[in-house]
């Protein structure tokens, strides 16, 4: 009898390895964002009419910072998010604010089929190297940045932003 247990040792003990070898561990979701700066940047760029805009006009709001391109499936997917939140936190001193890297005519027929109600600016090299310094370290669209009244950094994020996680940053700074 003891020597069934012996013999049985080896194969317990090995069932046990092979067991823990067939778990892979769950591959940690990769950073992609950053160091950003605590502060805002003050930036300007022009509207769709080619106005020049400045982030100075919406100091005291909590802004959202939305960099994005026609072109990028994830971005065109969480725009009616955006307007939609515009829409249902604006009386609460929220203001999103778009910074297209792409062609003007091309963002105007966007704008114009999505009928996107919160401002959207025309970035070019400048707006790629203020999303460095907001956090986008790998230059990725879509890339958003949630900023406090006071203007500090409160979120970044790189990727497709979801309903859940923009309304409970939202919620933590209002």
């Amino acid at each position: 009898m003891r020597m069934r247990y012996v013999l049985m040792l080896p194969l317990l003990v090995s069932l046990g390895f092979l067991a823990g070898c067939e778990q892979e561990p769950t591959p940690a979701k990769p950073n992609l964002t950053g160091n950003a700066e605590s502060q805002m940047p003050a930036f300007s760029f022009p509207d769709l009419d080619g106005q020049q805009q400045s982030s100075d006009q919406w100091a005291g709001k909590v802004l959202v910072v939305n960099y994005w391109a026609t072109w990028c499936p994830p971005c065109r997917k969480e725009m009616p998010l955006f307007i939609e939140t515009q829409q249902n936190y604006q009386d609460r001193g929220v203001q999103f604010v778009g910074i297209a890297i792409d062609d003007p005519d091309m963002v105007q027929d966007f704008v114009d089929v999505y009928d996107i109600g919160f401002p959207i600016l025309i970035g070019s090299t400048k707006a790629i190297e203020l999303s460095n310094r907001m956090g986008n370290r790998f230059d990725s669209l879509p890339f958003t940045v949630i900023f406090d009244r006071q203007g500090k950094t409160r979120y970044i994020q790189s990727g497709e932003m979801k309903r859940e996680v923009l309304e409970k940053e939202l919620n933590a700074v209002l």
